[in-house]
């Protein structure tokens, strides 16, 4: 949500390093993420920005854009109402980001916190980019700069269980969540959206 509102702050023209301008306009694009993990997709006002949320441009953008107290107050309530909305139909929701386990759902049985080295995240953020600019060299010294910037959203909950992924394949991640979620009581194995 936040990267798409940087998107769309940045495709209007608008000064994103602006607090005052950013926190005008918070409220005016219409996001809406979908929560079927067979089809995941991002929209701003019906234009689907999944792919063009994870450019560099907007990655250098979105820690000035988060950090503006307005938009985190509205895009955490936006988040807390969809989470709210899969727990009271039964389904339950994975979320991910800086600031889930400890600011938009701190009630959550099940808290993963994922990490890597910076170098590990570099090489992967860098293949994951078709962009020739993108080394990751380039790409680890972009990422340390948005760490910083958002250190105080990037905090780890008091209870939730550290998977350091720098050597392990996102199969072998997606192994241990599922292998917590059920030490929790949440048997994900053999569920729907975990298979294939």
């Amino acid at each position: 949500m936040y990267r798409a509102l940087t998107w769309w702050l940045i495709s209007q023209k608008l000064d994103f390093r602006d607090p005052a301008t950013v926190a005008r306009n918070a409220r005016r694009p219409a996001i809406e993420v979908t929560t079927d993990p067979a089809s995941p997709s991002v929209s701003v006002d019906g234009t689907d920005v999944t792919g063009l949320i994870r450019t560099r441009e907007v990655s250098n953008a979105v820690s000035a854009v988060a950090s503006v107290p307005e938009v985190r107050a509205h895009l955490v309530a936006r988040q807390q109402a969809i989470l709210a909305s899969a727990c009271a139909a039964g389904e339950g929701i994975v979320a991910e980001g800086r600031d889930i386990g400890t600011v938009v759902a701190p009630q959550a049985v099940v808290k993963v916190f994922l990490t890597a080295s910076e170098d590990a995240r570099a090489e992967r953020r860098s293949a994951d980019l078709a962009d020739p600019g993108a080394t990751p060299s380039v790409t680890r010294d972009e990422q340390k700069r948005r760490d910083t910037a958002d250190a105080a959203q990037s905090a780890m909950a008091s209870d939730a269980i550290k998977v350091d992924s720098t050597v392990l394949s996102l199969q072998q991640v997606v192994g241990l969540v599922v292998q917590v979620a059920g030490e929790r009581g949440f048997p994900l194995a053999g569920h729907p959206a975990w298979t294939g």
